[in-house]
């Protein structure tokens, strides 16, 4: 990839036009997440661990099903780069059906937990706050899969402000409900952290009754997805689900090679695990703006594909790259150089502290891989490349990291056993590959434009 000089500046602009409302979109998720814990926390600890614990359960799922039909973004953005946006209907009704089902299949999943949590040996009490908050929140899960495939739509017609809005509204709407539920205030009953899942619940019925009224403006109007009604058709849902598939895939084993290696550090003890949740928050809050940087390169590289200007799109896949570098290398020098003072944001447990501080180092390291794949994995999603760097991903998370920090917390000889330490340096080991087998990948597709051609045809 290559991008001249004069070109990088107005792809940086575009790429920022549409990105920076989907970092916003992104914190206003975060904070509702932040709303949920801290208020059932204010409760009763036993009521924050049962949130926490089913959200455990909750997000993983939720983000492997809505994976599915993240295809919708380069579908039609590709379409929109190629002036047939009145065609995008036709997917975005099949994309509805996906959501649908796969909204009944997350409530099937999440309703019916108890087994892991009997089998992870659970407290009664926290696995009854869990269970309680799962099964509420999945009253909401239709409308909150039919609203993420409407916002992916809108994203992919080069609108990702609306979607910003509706995030921003519904978070005082939470953080209203939750007081009525948790507390049992204004004659509703008193739930504690079970109150969460529904006022999650309904927050999702609010969320998708703003879409509507987004789907109505003229920019939306235009792809016809009102003018007709579709029954499934298996052929245009296989063709989603050959991009999504690998899309939700992706995220699943991310998020779920996380929670794993958070149960391995449960064993080492409670100040490491205390410290790797910190570690963990931290590189999550930085890793908001790459990733929705990678959603909009996303956008702009399947526009242009669209288009079939394949140079724009090698163009734009350059400037984002070239962002989340420099973002990835300003952030970690600011991790390192910050560390004690942001982990005592969180804690003033001395113990904690020197852990957390000497795993920001780790952090900022892991930053600098961790942006830059997620950012060139979303580039290759607006090509619609997402089968292999599925596979990338599946072999560096779980068959590479995961294994050697089992092994580097345990000890190899002639190392000593390094704990916490040794899966956040096996993490940033695995994902270094990952990165590196994806930024050939990328290069290797963004040059080849009869394989650009024989993704976009599906």
């Amino acid at each position: 990839m290559s991008a001249s000089t004069s070109y990088v500046r107005p792809e940086a602009r575009a790429l920022l036009k549409l990105g920076l409302p989907m970092v916003a979109t992104q914190l206003f998720i975060m904070a509702m997440g932040f709303l949920d814990t801290a208020m059932a926390g204010h409760y009763s600890s036993t009521d924050l661990a049962g949130v926490a614990l089913g959200g455990n359960v909750l997000w993983p799922v939720f983000m492997l099903m809505t994976g599915l039909t993240m295809a919708v973004t380069p579908i039609v953005a590709q379409l929109r780069g190629a002036n047939n946006v009145a065609d995008a209907g036709a997917p975005l009704r099949q994309g509805l059906w996906i959501a649908l089902a796969t909204s009944l299949l997350t409530a099937a999943i999440v309703s019916n937990a108890e087994g892991l949590f009997r089998v992870a040996g659970v407290d009664d009490e926290v696995a009854r706050v869990a269970m309680g908050y799962l099964r509420s929140a999945a009253w909401g899960l239709p409308p909150a899969m039919v609203y993420v495939c409407l916002r992916f739509g809108s994203e992919g017609l080069g609108h990702t402000r609306p979607p910003m809005v509706v995030a921003a509204l519904v978070l005082p709407i939470n953080a209203a409900a939750n007081y009525v539920f948790i507390f049992g205030k204004f004659g509703a009953p008193e739930l504690g952290g079970v109150g969460c899942g529904w006022a999650t619940a309904m927050v999702w019925w609010v969320e998708l009754m703003m879409m509507l009224w987004v789907i109505r403006r003229p920019y939306y109007r235009a792809t016809g997805l009102l003018t007709r009604f579709d029954w499934p058709r298996l052929r245009e849902i296989g063709s989603i689900l050959k991009v999504g598939v690998p899309i939700g895939i992706t995220m699943f084993v991310e998020m779920a090679v996380y929670s794993v290696i958070g149960f391995l550090i449960a064993r080492i003890g409670v100040t490491e695990l205390a410290a790797h949740s910190i570690a963990g928050n931290l590189n999550w809050l930085t890793y908001v703006i790459p990733m929705s940087l990678g959603s909009a390169a996303s956008i702009r590289v399947g526009f242009y594909v669209g288009a079939r200007n394949t140079e724009a799109a090698r163009q734009a896949a350059a400037t984002a790259f070239i962002i989340s570098l420099g973002y990835a290398l300003l952030v970690s020098a600011l991790l390192v150089l910050l560390r004690l003072h942001l982990v005592g944001i969180y804690t003033n447990d001395a113990a904690v502290i020197a852990v957390a501080a000497n795993l920001m180092i780790f952090i900022a390291a892991y930053q600098i891989v961790d942006d830059t794949q997620a950012t060139m994995v979303g580039v290759l999603r607006g090509y619609k490349d997402t089968r292999v760097p599925m596979l990338y991903s599946l072999v560096g998370y779980w068959l590479i990291a995961l294994p050697l920090g089992v092994v580097l917390a345990s000890g190899l000889r002639p190392l000593p056993p390094l704990g916490v330490y040794g899966y956040w340096g096996a993490m940033t080991f695995g994902l270094l590959l990952v990165a590196l087998m994806v930024g050939v990948r990328l290069w290797r597709t963004s040059h080849d434009d009869s394989r650009i051609a024989r993704l976009a045809a599906g």
